[in-house]
């Protein structure tokens, strides 16, 4: 049988091995050689040989699965923790501070949606750009370019002084988020390993992200009680001055295996260009179906979006040097934990709006005060992503996320018992049962994607992973955003009694009819026992609403429980069970095939 096995290292060539029939005593196979001839060489003779060869491979390479990783590897795990909850964070931190900068910078109403959501679609567009980059040109360094692009584009957003050149900051600050975040699930996949501490660092990375878009809310809050709004974005700079000086001394280089042998592997910038602009328009297109309603906008924006991926996949398909690896999207133990996280955040961020308005305007709560309740829910992941991991240790990881789901499931039905008089407690377990089961399947899908992912592309692995996160989130937004807003506005116009539907000029009217905060707003305009009646009616439509987008999301949170146990079974085992792990491309190292340098070394290469 002929068999390539791979660089041993960066200054031996090409090993090409024949084995015979032949019993082993017998059985030789040929070597290349510097030069043009070929060496018949003995196992016995070669084995000596490549264990040489090895001793020129730096610790860090890792070509033998199961290496343990030292203090200096955990360490080097949390600085990377420090860019990611940041990066994280900035997606909510500007929803309290937005009446500051209102007030300051004076920008339009379309200037202003632009500033809250600029930064999101920038980041979204240039996730799967930033991962093949960072396959080309190292991880760790554009880990670095990213902090310090991060950085400055923080202090520019502080220091804005007008909307224009906010916005222009903010998608500076999505070009550096974009380059962080794929850049750090990806060096965790460099830098453990072993199956079990992969599993927990990326449980971390996973809590980490989560925690991060949920204290958002609460850190803007308390600085704006102390400082100027542009304290939110200088909040960033330590954290990535620490990153820049750290990460040289504690994360080892790694890249793809062309990389790191020193040859050039081509970047697309066409295709770069096409996954911006398909992600780009799609994204914009879904998010504004949900804050609007249909329009032909939108529609066209969504319909050029997909027509724009379309093309880039095919695109794909022809190159010598993809972007992305159809052929492993295509495979069950990465194409399926990648759907599994899309549904995940399809119900996370679908659901996430219905909660945050419950709390601020049926039970009152003053924004700070909601963004703090908030954490109650959040609190869940702190018990459910590791619980996930111990338990996937002990059984097969599909059945775990499909449990994590059916969790999910029972938290969203729990939510559809929400009433306008309920208790705050009963809303919050139900919050915080759903929050935990969709972080215990998000972990595992994350880690099962990974481990899955060649090292030596984990860069646009990531970025698959994470832009499937991304798309899951705004079409979550648009389809349980629009049940919600049906149902609210069919019941505002069913229950608003006639006589203060009367009453209500034009304008008012349709704003009262469209959102609970326009009825909110224009309630606090009326008589006094006109607005009561506004209110308590918008409050029980939009109670209603949340309840039929709870029972949408979990419906589909049991059907990914389905897809979990029916078709994700036995893939864990595959993804992170294998002898030998494919050459990671780290510095130095040479992109041997997934274990076969340990099998030759003890004299099983098949």
């Amino acid at each position: 049988m002929r068999r390539q096995v791979g660089r041993i290292d960066g200054h031996i060539p090409t090993v090409l091995v024949h084995l015979s029939h032949q019993s082993p005593s017998q059985q030789g196979f040929d070597a290349g050689a510097l030069g043009s001839g070929l060496l018949r060489t003995r196992r016995a003779d070669y084995v000596p040989a490549m264990e040489k060869s090895q001793s020129h491979v730096p610790e860090h390479a890792g070509h033998v699965a199961g290496r343990l990783a030292g203090r200096k590897e955990w360490i080097a795990l949390g600085v990377l923790m420090l860019p990611l909850l940041l990066v994280s964070m900035d997606i909510s931190i500007l929803y309290f501070a937005i009446p500051y900068v209102s007030q300051d910078l004076e920008p339009s109403a379309t200037q202003q949606l632009w500033i809250l959501d600029m930064y999101g679609f920038v980041l979204a567009g240039l996730l799967i750009t930033m991962g093949a980059l960072g396959d080309r040109i190292g991880r760790r360094k554009l880990v670095l370019v990213g902090a310090a692009v991060f950085g400055a584009a923080s202090v520019a957003a502080a220091y804005a002084h007008t909307a224009d050149s906010l916005i222009g900051v903010r998608a500076l600050l999505g070009l550096g988020g974009a380059a962080l975040m794929p850049s750090t699930l990806a060096l965790i996949r460099n830098l453990f390993h072993d199956a079990r501490q992969r599993g927990r660092a990326v449980t971390i990375w996973t809590g980490v992200m989560t925690t991060g878009i949920s204290l958002g809310p609460v850190v803007s809050g308390l600085l704006l009680e102390h400082f100027w709004w542009g304290s939110v974005f200088l909040i960033n700079l330590p954290a990535m001055l620490l990153l820049l000086v750290l990460v040289p001394f504690l994360v080892p280089e790694s890249r793809s295996a062309a990389g790191a042998a020193g040859l050039r592997e081509p970047f697309d910038l066409a295709s770069a260009v096409l996954s911006l602009a398909a992600l780009l328009t799609f994204i914009y297109g879904v998010k504004e179906w949900a804050r609007h309603g249909f329009a032909p906008v939108p529609a066209l924006a969504v319909a050029v979006g997909l027509l724009l991926g379309h093309v880039f996949v095919r695109r794909q398909k022809r190159l010598a040097h993809p972007m992305i690896d159809l052929g492993l999207l295509g495979r069950r133990a990465f194409g399926g934990p990648v759907f599994a996280n899309v549904l995940a955040m399809f119900a996370t961020v679908g659901m996430a709006v219905f909660l945050t308005q419950y709390l601020q305007s049926v039970q009152g709560l003053s924004p700070f005060e909601a963004a703090l309740w908030s954490l109650v829910p959040a609190s869940g992941v702190l018990v459910a992503a590791p619980t996930a991991a111990i338990l996937a240790q002990r059984t097969d990881r599909a059945y775990v996320m499909g449990g994590g789901f059916v969790f999910a499931a029972a938290g969203f039905f729990w939510m559809t018992q929400v009433r306008t008089d309920s208790a705050l407690w009963f809303c919050l377990v139900a919050g915080g049962i759903y929050v935990g089961g969709l972080v215990a399947a998000m972990t595992l899908a994350n880690e099962l994607a990974l481990g899955a992912a060649p090292p030596d592309r984990a860069g646009s692995a990531a970025a698959v992973l994470e832009s499937g996160q991304e798309l899951g989130g705004a079409l979550g937004m648009a389809v349980l955003g629009s049940v919600g807003a049906a149902i609210y506005s069919r019941d505002m116009a069913d229950a608003l009694p006639a006589d203060v539907a009367a009453a209500l000029p034009d304008g008012v009217a349709d704003a009262v009819r469209e959102t609970l905060g326009g009825a909110a707003a224009a309630a606090a305009r009326l008589p006094a026992e006109t607005g009561a009646d506004v209110l308590a009616t918008a409050r029980d439509a939009f109670t209603h609403g949340m309840g039929l987008a709870s029972i949408g999301a979990g419906v589909v949170m049991l059907g990914a429980a389905i897809f979990s146990f029916a078709a994700l079974r036995g893939t864990g085992e595959r993804a992170t069970g294998e002898t030998g792990v494919a050459g990671d491309g780290s510095e130095g190292g040479g992109g041997f095939e997934g274990g076969d340098l340990a099998r030759a070394q003890t004299g099983v290469l098949e």
